[in-house]
This record gives C-alpha cells, sequence and structure tokens, in this order.
C-alpha cells in the first residue's frame, strides 16, 4: 500500500519535466568551455547536439514496444537513473578518458536515454492520474520544462560567477542529484493505469488510423515552431540588437522560455474554459504573428523582433500539452505506443526546425530573420493541419 497520493505522483513528474530541462539545457552552456578545455572543433560539438536528439528519437521509438511490457515503474526509476548517471559521466569522462570528446559523447549518450524516457513516460503518468481536469494538468506538467530551463541557466550562472567556471564539472554532479531523488520518490508514488491492460491499441492500429497520422504532423509542427526560434533564440538577439552573448541569452532563450512557461501556466488555470481545437487553432495563428514580427519587423525596428520571440514562445507554448490532451481525447486507448510516437514526432520537428533555419540562413549569408521566415512554414502548416482535422472529426477512430 501507498502512504503517498496522486498529488506526489503529479510532483514527481513535475521533477521529471525539470531533469529533462537539465539534461538539455545544462551542456550547451558549457560548449565554448569543452572547446577551450578540451581542444574539440565546434563541429564535434555540434555534433553532441546532433546525438542528444537521436538518441532520444531512438528511445522513443523503442519505449513504444518496451514500457507496457516491463512496466512504467521500472522504467520511469531507470529513467532518471540515465539521466543522473549521464551527469556524473560529463563531469568525469572527459578528464579521465584520453580523448575527452569520447567522453562527452558517451555522457551525452547515456542522458538522452533518461530525457527520452522521461519525455515519453511522463505525460501519460499524469494523463492517467485522477484529476477532474486532464487539459490543465497536462498543461501544468509541461510548463515545468520551462522553469526547469530557466533555473538551470540562472542557477548555473550564478555558480559559476560565485565558484568559477573551471568547477563546473562539480555543478554536473550538483544538477545529478535531482534526477537521482526523484529515481527513488518514484518508488513509492502510486501509478494508476491509463488504459485498461490489453485494452490499448497496438502500433499497427495506430497507423492505420488517418487521426493519428494528423497528430503526427501536429506534434512534427509543434517540435518545429518551438526549436527553429527557440534554438536561434540567443543568435538572433546578438545578430540584431548588437548585445553581448550573456544579454543575448538573457533576452532570448531566457525571455522566450519564461513567456511559454506562463502561457501554460495560464492556460491550466482557464483550460475548462477554453475548446482545444480552436484554442491551438489560435496559437498556431499567434505563432505566425510573432515569426512575422522576427522576419520582417525586425529589419525597420530590431526590438519589435524581440517582440515576436516573445509572442512565440507564449503561443508556442500552448502547443506540445494541448496535442498531447487532444490525442488522449481523441484516441483515449492509445496508451503508451501512442505518446511514444508522438513523442518521437515531436523531437523529429524539435531537430528539423533549428537545422532548416540554420541552413536557409546561411544561404541569405548568415542572416538569420530570412531564415526564421522559412520557419513561419511550421506554423502555417499546423494551422492547415488542424482546420484538416475538424474534418475528421466525424470518423470512426475519432470517436473510438
Amino acid at each position: 500500500m501507498h502512504l503517498l497520493n496522486a498529488r506526489h505522483t503529479i510532483f514527481a513528474c513535475y521533477l521529471g519535466y525539470i531533469t529533462q530541462a537539465i539534461v538539455n539545457n545544462f551542456a550547451p552552456l558549457l560548449f565554448l568551455t569543452f572547446q577551450r578545455n578540451f581542444n574539440v572543433s565546434l563541429t564535434t560539438i555540434g555534433a553532441l547536439i546532433t546525438v542528444n536528439f537521436v538518441v532520444q528519437i531512438l528511445t522513443d521509438l523503442l519505449a513504444s514496444k518496451f514500457v507496457d511490457k516491463i512496466g512504467y515503474r521500472p522504467s520511469i526509476v531507470a529513467a532518471h537513473l540515465f539521466a543522473a548517471g549521464g551527469l556524473v559521466l560529463l563531469g568525469v569522462l572527459p578528464d579521465v578518458l584520453p580523448l575527452p570528446a569520447v567522453g562527452l559523447f558517451i555522457a551525452s549518450a547515456v542522458y538522452a536515454v533518461g530525457g527520452g524516457l522521461i519525455e515519453v513516460l511522463v505525460s501519460p503518468v499524469v494523463e492517467a492520474c485522477p484529476t477532474k481536469n486532464k487539459k490543465a494538468a497536462m498543461s501544468l506538467l509541461h510548463s515545468f520544462y520551462c522553469w526547469g530551463q530557466v533555473g538551470v541557466v540562472a542557477l548555473s550562472t550564478l555558480f559559476f560567477f560565485l565558484a568559477g567556471l573551471d568547477r563546473w564539472q562539480i555543478l554536473a554532479v550538483i544538477w545529478a542529484v535531482i534526477p537521482l531523488w526523484n529515481a527513488v520518490y518514484f518508488l513509492f508514488v502510486p501509478l494508476f493505469p491509463l488504459v485498461e491492460e490489453g485494452k490499448s491499441y497496438k502500433i499497427a492500429r495506430l497507423f492505420s488510423m488517418r487521426v493519428f497520422w494528423l497528430f503526427v504532423v501536429f506534434m512534427i509542427c509543434a517540435g518545429s515552431t518551438e526549436l527553429a526560434i527557440g534554438q536561434w533564440a540567443s543568435a538572433f538577439a546578438e545578430s540584431g540588437l548588437g548585445v553581448s552573448k550573456t544579454i543575448g541569452d538573457l533576452l532570448g532563450p531566457c525571455m522566450f522560455a519564461v513567456f511559454m512557461g506562463l502561457s501554460r501556466v495560464l492556460f491550466s488555470i482557464y483550460a475548462r474554459r477554453l475548446r482545444l481545437k480552436v484554442t491551438l487553432m489560435v496559437a498556431a495563428a499567434g505563432c505566425i504573428a510573432g515569426y512575422a514580427l522576427c522576419s520582417f519587423a525586425a529589419a525597420w525596428l530590431p526590438w519589435l523582433g524581440l517582440f515576436g520571440c516573445a509572442v512565440v514562445g507564449f503561443f508556442v507554448g500552448i502547443l506540445w500539452p494541448g496535442v498531447f490532451s487532444l490525442a488522449s481525447a481523441h484516441l483515449p486507448k492509445g496508451g503508451t505506443a501512442m505518446f511514444a510516437l508522438l513523442a518521437l514526432a515531436g523531437d523529429v520537428g524539435c531537430a528539423a526546425g533549428p537545422s532548416l533555419v540554420g541552413a536557409l540562413s546561411d544561404c541569405f549569408g548568415g542572416e538569420i530573420r530570412l531564415g526564421l521566415a522559412f520557419g513561419m512554414a511550421f506554423p502555417i502548416l499546423l494551422l492547415v493541419s488542424l482546420w484538416a482535422f475538424r474534418e475528421c472529426d466525424g470518423i470512426p477512430e475519432a470517436k473510438a
């Protein structure tokens, strides 16, 4: 018998998303330090980002197969142990291996497994909890990734200021305490079945549904819309406003994350009064407007471009948790496989969006705002797909 209740389960999931924010955002703060201390090239450092996303995508895919077989509790405990282990290895391996870059890649792959599993598992765990408002719970859950991102940047910056950048290995181990503690926490919180055992859809059944493929498109567009500007916000602020990297980080990704978290908190408060599909369409339209400000208004008034980053952050915050909630409502028997495959689609978008913006920016002489103009295609496709989804509401699968 568990002494803890569902509120503890949800709180553990909040810490899970903070853990994912740590593994995704701590190492990028140290990229130039890695280059200087370990004599690794920028190409190698860029490959670390690719490894992180590829491993998470592969983990998403494999999770759709094995989580239901071995159970949620062992899987989510293992996810946090992988995250903690990867962070500890990040602080240890580069100094003890003959090739520091190999240590960086091993650590990145280990904590990426943890991040990928957490992404797949915490949303269905919260969805299964006996809460009155599923949309609100899902949105509030995803806001903790944003607050985790802000916390990682702010607290790491404070640590570097007080203790010195050369002691970053100590901070890596300190950050590992959070997933390690949460792994123990998940041993004791109650977990509730998402779908009655044996009743969830198999992957082949999901693939046969037109409505499922629309959700896949939604997630690719949501991930692309978020990361296409989220990953380039700092560089956009630096190049467009001529500010330092520190100020660029504060005005770019930090502000983006704050507004994204704020929108998710507000959505969790007012979710009962909102129609989810309409809200997602409004959010997609808001993202289009934000991208337009970044791409076109910034040419005349650079600070309007920065305001555009905040606009995108605010509206894009609703997309990922909103699509998860919409999928749960229309495919209640989707189970773990559905959440894993949708997370995989979102990660594909997260990898594709920033890469496309970067490549197109290079084509225009490094003009990031022009690359972002093409990035506007993602929220436009999302808006069109959401309209198409309205036409699919009546199909039998959507009512399953």
